[in-house]
């Protein structure tokens, strides 16, 4: 029954535990305005991802992101900045992420209370199935190297940036933190800072789902039929909105198969039974399966930070994440604040995570 409780603990895992399903997503405290904060300016441009050509979901190549630039971007005309690229989480894009974390005010709100200016970037992830895990899928699409690459490179080309890894912060929230600890062992060429915020799916065996084994596998059993009777990857979303999608968008990244129209994916159960090869390439997805490959990775970096409410049930594996780096010595912060999954993440925001920046990037051209 491993596997049947692998499909369904990604799909809790992305809807981050019991308590907050998918109304947790808007469920967040807003820091109150700070008093002269400076305006950023907002841009909405499209960004070509090379690294998503060819994908057979269909999802879109050209991809939204917004860019927020400092006051003092217009002002400055030969000043240079680093640049700060924030994940959004699963279920959400790019736009309803800005509403989670209330920017642009709290990005004003930092700047405001000392934090360096720097150039904010986030990048829209969603896919059909509602999130693209950060992975390298023929399904879905390259998303880890969309990110690292592809919209490194446009912004670098497009704006005024320090364009040096020692000048660029990683961050992401849940889906988002989960891509910013996949990535971030992956990329610390590109990046220089990492900051990890509530990430979900850390571990491919963080639960079995609600109810007894006889019920989970009712369940998985469905699901096959569901996915069996699917003439699209649009029809099958259409009949799973929200989190029900979550255990085909983690099949699209981490299980593709390119032989297997129309949908390009394998589930990890067949007749609710577990399919041994299939479990193995979800389990590979698992960072707390991979990280050890990649401690000498996270020493590259300048500093590293990660958080999480302690009324968040993704408390246990970011812990055990925690555990590991210090086991290994990896110098890094880690703390349990209070909050749920979404409710301090607008505060975390402005008075953590760009403060967090502020310290541990470069500024200048010369500085490594």
């Amino acid at each position: 029954m491993k596997a049947t409780k692998l499909l369904f603990a990604c799909a809790l895992a992305l809807a981050i535990a019991p308590s907050t399903q998918l109304t947790a997503q808007v469920q967040t405290n807003v820091p109150d305005p700070v008093p002269g904060a400076k305006p950023v300016s907002v841009e909405h441009i499209k960004i070509h991802g090379a690294a998503l050509e060819g994908n057979l979901e269909g999802d879109a190549v050209d991809r939204d992101v917004i860019v927020f630039l400092p006051p003092t971007y217009a002002k400055d005309k030969k000043r240079r900045y680093p640049v700060v690229y924030a994940l959004h989480g699963y279920s959400i894009g790019a736009e309803q992420w800005t509403h989670e974390i209330h920017v642009p005010q709290t990005i004003e709100g930092a700047f405001a209370k000392g934090s360096k200016e720097m150039i904010v970037v986030l990048p829209d992830s969603k896919t059909i199935y509602n999130g693209s895990m950060y992975s390298s899928s023929v399904t879905t699409g390259d998303f880890e190297n969309f990110i690292a690459h592809d919209v490194v490179a446009y912004i670098d080309a497009h704006y005024r940036t320090i364009p040096d890894r020692a000048s660029r912060g990683l961050v992401g929230h849940s889906m988002g933190g989960y891509g910013a600890s996949r990535i971030g062992m992956k990329h610390p060429d590109v990046f220089g800072a990492l900051y990890i915020m509530s990430p979900c799916c850390l571990s491919p065996m963080a639960g079995g789902g609600p109810g007894p084994a006889d019920q989970i596998k009712e369940r998985a059993i469905a699901s096959e039929k569901k996915v069996a009777a699917a003439k699209s990857p649009a029809e099958l979303a259409a009949q799973s909105p929200g989190f029900q999608a979550a255990q085909y968008a983690t099949a699209a990244a981490w299980a593709p198969d390119p032989k297997n129209p129309p949908l390009y994916f394998d589930l990890p159960t067949k007749d609710g039974v577990p399919v041994p090869e299939i479990v193995a390439k979800f389990t590979a997805n698992a960072p707390l399966v991979f990280v050890d490959q990649y401690i000498g990775n996270l020493r590259k970096y300048r500093a590293i930070a990660m958080d999480v409410g302690n009324q968040d049930g993704l408390r246990v594996d970011a812990t055990k994440l925690h555990d590991i780096f210090d086991n290994y010595g990896l110098v890094h912060t880690f703390e349990i604040y209070s909050g749920t999954h979404t409710s301090a993440v607008a505060d975390r925001f402005q008075n953590h995570v760009l403060p967090f920046f502020s310290k541990n990037l470069c500024f200048t051209a010369d500085c490594r």
